[in-house]
């Protein structure tokens, strides 16, 4: 295994209207990947304007001054490639594997789309889109079991106006009262070069990918004015236990036991990664062994603990379990915060450790063996950190954390406020 946490070339430039630009050549297989990440995400929505961020998700796709509604992904995969795009709290990002010739396509469709889309949004689209998001909050999140626990857990961590308090799917209430040009102002304010890092991992040459973007990308102008997301590395300490119990159609109940911890990116994170793989990760884990294993109060695929990797405030660390028939949402509770509150009083012990390591290693590893996989995490780095490579120092960072580390978080973390969310079948007559 290689010492460094990335052993690639990375070269960097910046284009003249603010542009970052990350290269990783790989002359391993003629592919290539465009990743190209905004910082722009749930965080940054003003008030009233929730869901924004990802709703735009979507119009980006429905066509720009040069290329019609739906061309962009007949292009990409009429060229043999494959695109998609996601957003989180803290950015969105837009992304294509394509063969290493169709690079410059690739390049030319995401400047287009940069620069291009509010001349081409109409009420039409706009309204459409709308709509598609409605079903998917519906299909992922009101008409699945347990489904809406990530838009209850978060209002639960972080009080109303933190940035964080509301999910990325945001609110229909907000969606549905803005107009056109409400949204045309949101795109111009926030998709703009000097917002944006893009990100070329494969088949290509850092000189050729720097001239390919300064030709297509190069005459966009920079927005100056760009809001600052708001600041929510301080959170209010209530001191005390959020409780919330929802009765729902579900097969059985479950139990949320949620913290905030630290920082994506900060040493402390990196502990609670590794504490998080030592509870919750595996048949290995302590969940798995005490509650599906042991006690036999848990099923023994839904038992699991894992952070969340927010960035710009205290992330989430948080650990589920879902009852075998027979037993309560109470017992079920019970057992988990044992469990959890043992990580401050039982300490890791060698083989749990090198255990979790061993995961984190091969789970970083399975990450950086694709094009699209690098070039997600060095756009990543350089938007959230200003430099992409500090990617070399993540898997160092995991590896050096000890269980005298894993302890002190424990008791810091598990000392703060408290979240329980428990889900309940709907009684039946």
């Amino acid at each position: 295994m290689p010492d460094s946490g990335y052993p690639w070339p990375i070269e960097t430039s910046r284009l003249d209207n603010g542009l970052r630009v990350v290269v990783s050549e790989d002359r391993t297989a003629p592919a290539v990947a465009v990743n190209l990440w905004y910082d722009v995400g749930s965080r940054h929505e003003p008030a009233g304007q929730t869901g924004f961020a990802h709703l735009f998700e979507h119009l980006m796709f429905e066509g720009s001054v040069n290329v019609a509604k739906t061309e962009h992904m007949k292009l990409i995969q009429g060229s043999g490639g494959s695109l998609n795009a996601t957003t989180n709290p803290d950015r969105t990002n837009y992304f294509e594997t394509v063969p290493a010739e169709h690079l410059e396509l690739a390049l030319w469709l995401e400047a287009d789309r940069m620069g291009g889309l509010v001349p081409a949004l109409t009420q039409e689209t706009l309204d459409n889109q709308r709509d598609v998001v409605k079903n998917e909050r519906r299909q992922r999140y009101e008409n699945v079991p347990y489904g809406d626990a990530w838009l209850r857990l978060l209002p639960l961590l972080y009080p109303p106006g933190h940035p964080y308090h509301h999910a990325t799917i945001g609110s229909m209430a907000d969606l549905n009262a803005a107009d056109l040009a409400t949204f045309q102002a949101f795109h111009q304010t926030y998709y703009a070069p000097n917002n944006a890092v893009l990100t070329v991992v494969g088949d290509a040459t850092a000189s050729d990918v720097f001239a390919l973007a300064d030709k297509y990308f190069g005459a966009l102008p920079p927005r100056d004015d760009i809001p600052p997301a708001p600041d929510g590395r301080s959170v209010p300490v209530s001191g005390q236990t959020a409780v919330e119990s929802v009765s729902a159609d579900v097969p059985a109940p479950r139990v949320y036991i949620a913290h905030r911890s630290y920082p994506f990116g900060s040493p402390g994170y990196n502990v609670i990664t590794v504490l998080a793989t030592v509870l919750g990760s595996g048949r290995g884990s302590r969940l798995y062994q005490r509650l599906a294993d042991g006690e036999r109060l848990a099923q023994p695929d839904l038992v699991g603990a894992y952070g969340v990797d927010l960035a710009h405030a205290p992330a989430p660390l948080i650990a589920t379990a879902t009852a075998r028939p027979g037993v309560s949402g109470e017992r079920l509770a019970e057992g988990l915060a044992e469990v959890v509150d043992e990580l401050a009083t039982v300490p890791v012990t060698a083989a749990e450790l090198d255990r979790a390591k061993a995961l984190l290693s091969t789970g970083w590893w399975r990450q950086l063996s694709t094009v699209d996989g690098r070039a997600d995490l060095l756009g990543r780095y350089a938007t959230q950190f200003g430099d992409p490579a500090r990617i070399a120092d993540q898997l160092p960072g995991l590896l050096a954390v000890t269980a005298e580390q894993i302890a002190e978080a424990a008791a810091e973390v598990l000392a703060t406020d408290r979240v329980i969310l428990t889900y309940l079948p709907e009684e039946t007559s």
